[in-house]
């Protein structure tokens, strides 16, 4: 009987080892074959030279400046390589920023460099055939920006990897928007809906990796060799579009939506987003572009066209893409989908039901109908609003409100006449800068000629009074966070806490779990069950605070 056990025991333990052989094989085959598409180019970075005038840098035909409110302004074109190069070369310092504060925070989220390496392995398996659904035009200029990046970090792969798994990376963030602060809304107005009939737009990009992430943004003005010339907003680094117009006044902006995890990878949305603003110049235009592409994750892009004078939803999931159309003469987009393509995709019910994106939706609607007929300034004040249904207080930071304090950018379009509105620091609360996008195409040197007057004032209250708390509560609640990890006491920055934030559910949550920390099963259950009378944004946060009070 023993030697039978034993001979069991032998084989099994053989076959451990024979599929363990087997998974690290096809593994390291999946990885050594992996072909990210970098395009053969001979560029000599030092033909690339940038010349300083006054507070211009130049590099051939591209310019850089950052302007008096903080915001950088890229003017470039060409080809792609053209646009490639002299764009890298002026960027190089800022892309070198960007990916130090992304790669900083992941190493927060991951300290172990062996694990890092695993997963560097792990996004290269999954990303090894992204070149198939990727344009070479971009596949070229991302290429040619790549060789002003630096190599400080290629132990996580070259900088052209690096740079094309970046767009990815910022795909699988809006897929797992449950466990990220994800939550954009947008919304457009035209016709009766606004003071003049004109088409307008507006817009908050939530994509939060902490506010040095956002602390510089990018506008980027782009004459390409083919399409139509086009504006964006972003980052350095990003080719892609996340919010942007082109000079046929179409508008593209991108919301997440709910959908199962990426298995396989395909086109990342925003280059997606970028071949639309690139090449179309209507509605249907922007619907075909979209049916031909393949993406891996779930998104709506609320499209605007002058040409049509109206505005749409082009909803897309990795199976299906559907085109929603308002009855009336406005639209409201946040993180769910609304035609009747997706009525019952289980997905879309469960996102409606269980997180913040319907109430949002909402929330969208009370001011539109309460700020009837729109103008820039009044799109501005709901893109800024911080309150819940009804304007109730519920708290600051919360993901019920379309102000969370974590918008890497807030704009307002105007299509018509190709007008831009964007938001300067902190998030949407600074001043929101007007460009003319007719004279900024017409006339490469133009500065946002005629455009100082347009300026949307600041929201002096909100950075008065709400921006100062903000700072304090989330700098309490690392406090906090590290006092439970360390078991240390930190009992007067609990009360700094609900002081600064009485009314959002997440305060008194967290103050719950520090006194269960210490022990205190009666402060931690006090604070926990008032974190249930307050607004909470999704389901399972709910879930999670009731299985903590049952615990005790």
């Amino acid at each position: 009987m023993l030697k039978l056990l034993g001979k069991i025991v032998k084989y099994t333990l053989w076959s451990i080892a024979g599929v363990f052989v087997l998974i690290m094989g096809t593994m390291t085959y999946l990885y050594r074959t992996a072909d990210m598409g970098e395009p053969a180019m001979d560029i000599d970075t030092a033909d690339y030279a940038v010349e300083r005038h006054g507070d211009v840098l130049r590099c051939g035909g591209s310019t850089l400046r950052r302007n008096a409110e903080g915001v950088w302004e890229l003017t470039t074109g060409g080809d792609p390589v053209v646009r490639g190069a002299e764009s890298g070369a002026l960027l190089r310092d800022l892309m070198h920023y960007q990916e130090k504060v992304f790669i900083d925070q992941i190493r927060r989220i991951v300290p172990s460099e062996s694990y890092l390496h695993f997963l560097r392995v792990l996004i290269v398996i999954f990303n090894r055939n992204m070149a198939t659904y990727i344009p070479e035009e971009y596949r070229c200029e991302i290429a040619a920006q790549a060789r002003f990046c630096t190599h400080e970090y290629d132990a996580i792969g070259t900088p052209y990897e690096r740079q094309i798994n970046y767009h990815a990376a910022h795909d699988i963030g809006h897929a797992m928007q449950e466990y990220m602060l994800v939550g954009c809304s947008s919304f457009a107005a035209w016709n009766a809906e606004t003071v003049d009939s004109a088409l307008l737009v507006g817009r908050n990009f939530d994509f939060w990796i902490g506010d040095d992430f956002a602390r510089n943004k990018l506008v980027t003005f782009c004459r390409p060799d083919r399409g139509y010339p086009f504006a964006s907003i972003g980052w350095a680094g990003m080719s892609g579009v996340l919010s942007g117009m082109n000079a046929e006044g179409l508008t593209v902006t991108i919301n997440a939506a709910k959908g199962p995890l990426p298995t396989r990878v395909a086109t990342p949305i925003s280059l997606l987003a970028r071949t639309i603003l690139q090449y179309a110049a209507t509605i249907d235009q922007a619907y075909a572009i979209a049916d031909t592409m393949r993406t891996f994750v779930s998104e709506s892009l609320l499209i605007a066209s002058a040409r049509d004078r109206r505005a749409a939803i082009i909803e897309k999931t990795p199976r299906r893409t559907a085109l929603y159309t308002p009855d009336g003469d406005r639209l409201r987009c946040t993180n769910h989908y609304q035609s009747a393509a997706f009525a019952d995709d289980p997905d879309n019910l469960e996102n409606v039901a269980a997180t913040d994106s319907y109430y949002r939706f909402k929330r969208l609607g009370e001011l539109m109908d309460s700020l009837r007929p729109l103008d820039p300034e009044r799109c501005a004040a709901i893109l800024r609003d911080r309150r819940g249904l009804g304007g109730v207080n519920i708290g600051l930071t919360n993901e019920k409100s379309l102000n969370q304090a974590i918008a890497h950018h807030a704009v307002v379009f105007r299509p018509e006449e190709l007008l831009m509105w964007v938001s300067t620091n902190p998030w949407q609360a600074g001043e929101m800068i007007c460009y003319d996008l007719r004279r900024i195409f017409a006339d490469s040197t133009a500065d946002r000629p005629d455009c100082s007057e347009r300026v949307i004032p600041a929201d002096e209250r909100f950075l008065r009074e709400d921006y100062p708390r903000i700072i304090r509560y989330r700098a309490g609640v690392a406090i906090l966070r590290e006092a439970i990890r360390t078991g240390s006491a930190a009992d007067e920055t609990v009360r700094e806490l609900l002081r600064d934030n009485p009314r959002y559910f997440g305060a008194w949550e967290l103050c719950g779990d520090y006194y269960a920390a210490r022990g205190d099963e009666a402060e931690a259950r006090r604070h926990w069950e008032q974190a249930l009378q307050l607004e909470i944004p999704r389901t399972r946060e709910r879930r999670s605070i009731e299985h903590k009070i049952s615990r005790l």
